[in-house]
């Protein structure tokens, strides 16, 4: 086994380790009821001491429905949410289902994904609280019977990964992918794919309800329970795997002992970000559908 792979497994099993022992600190926080304010991908804007300003989406479809807003979380007090209006220049998307931000905009541009593989590069201005649309685009190797529920960028090795996967759903597994994205052109060049299925929940399940990549390559992804707009609802979190370059290609190892390093018997998360530094951890936020969203910290 060449060392490379060898330092990725010691890596998962020692973030996995550290992060099962401290899952159970803190309680779910309420963001909005009703379905159309469950989240369905979040993505941080600011960190500031104790204060977290994320940018999350919704997966609406009326035009009367909101697409985007800004959930502001400060210590005990309870999240403030937002509302942003669309870039009026551009149609209302339909099924927004994951974003992330742009790692070398400083947190102020993000990329956006519909279920079919739409994407939506976005600038946020913080001064005016407003949002504009830059570029849409299509992922490649989408396939008709695809739904896209995740999609991340982190840069490694000076180059700017992507990563995303079709959902999968009970005995289809998901399909993961990843690849180097040029931002000039938005042009992604596909690296490989792979297949992923995991052990927890067994039944109505979602594979990849979301993801994240952290900037050592490790994957996180969440999977997700749907029985129904009333529930119930089970979820949970895995760290999926590694990405890093290897005789200058971008190569995927998957962790082979994959078990949950958080569940949870009552939510359904779609919503997945990495928060830095010594007070931060996981953010996990739900679209829990008559039930709205809630957020959770992992790992505080």
């Amino acid at each position: 086994m060449p060392n490379f792979f060898k330092l990725t497994i010691t890596i998962i099993l020692t973030t996995t380790l550290i992060l099962s022992q401290q899952v159970l600190a803190h309680t779910w926080i309420p963001v909005r009821g009703g379905i159309p304010f469950g989240i369905s991908g979040i993505a941080l804007i600011k960190q500031q001491n104790k204060k977290l300003n994320f940018l999350v989406i919704h997966d609406n479809k009326k035009k009367n429905q909101g697409r985007l807003g800004i959930l502001t979380i400060e210590g005990q007090q309870p999240p403030q949410y937002l509302p942003l209006k669309w870039d009026k220049n551009i149609d209302l998307p339909l099924d927004l289902e994951a974003i992330t931000t742009i790692p070398t905009a400083n947190n102020q541009e993000f990329i956006a994904l519909t279920s079919a593989g739409t994407a939506y590069h976005l600038k946020f201005n913080s001064q005016n609280q407003t949002i504009s649309v830059i570029k849409l685009f299509i992922l490649p190797e989408v396939l008709p019977d695809n739904n896209i529920e995740s999609f991340s960028l982190q840069t490694i090795k000076n180059q700017l990964v992507a990563v995303w996967a079709h959902r999968g759903e009970d005995e289809q597994p998901a399909i993961l992918y990843w690849g180097i994205f040029d931002l000039t052109t938005y042009h992604i060049k596909v690296a490989g794919t792979a297949k992923f299925q995991v052990p927890y929940p067994q039944t109505n399940v979602r594979h990849i309800s979301d993801l994240k990549i952290d900037d050592a390559g490790i994957v996180y992804i969440t999977s997700a329970s749907d029985t129904g707009n009333d529930g119930p609802f089970q979820s949970a979190v895995y760290v999926a795997g590694y990405l890093a370059f290897h005789n200058q290609k971008i190569v995927w190892q998957q962790n082979q002992q994959l078990f949950p390093i958080y569940r949870d018997n009552y939510h359904k998360i779609e919503g997945l970000e990495i928060i830095p530094g010594a007070s931060g951890g996981i953010i996990v936020a739900t679209d829990d559908e008559n039930m709205g969203a809630s957020v959770h910290m992992i790992g505080q």
